[in-house]
């Protein structure tokens, strides 16, 4: 089950990377590095601001998708 999971996830992060390269790597900074926002706005140069709508689009994305299936 969890196997099945992890491998679901894997790839709809690829999936949505494909879409928005950056939104991605700040869910791939802040759910599996354990980032802050703060520290993602460092890491990919933008503010904390553009960190979080980025992470509630992405999360918006994810839950639309994980919906269908």
């Amino acid at each position: 089950e969890q196997c099945s999971d992890a491998l679901e996830i894997d790839d709809l992060l690829n999936r949505f990377a494909k879409l928005s390269p950056r939104q991605a790597t700040v869910v791939e900074l802040r759910y599996f590095g354990g980032l802050t926002d703060e520290e993602i706005a460092l890491a990919i140069g933008k503010d904390v601001r553009t960190v979080r709508r980025d992470w509630a689009m992405a999360r918006a994305w994810f839950r639309t998708q994980m919906r269908r299936q």
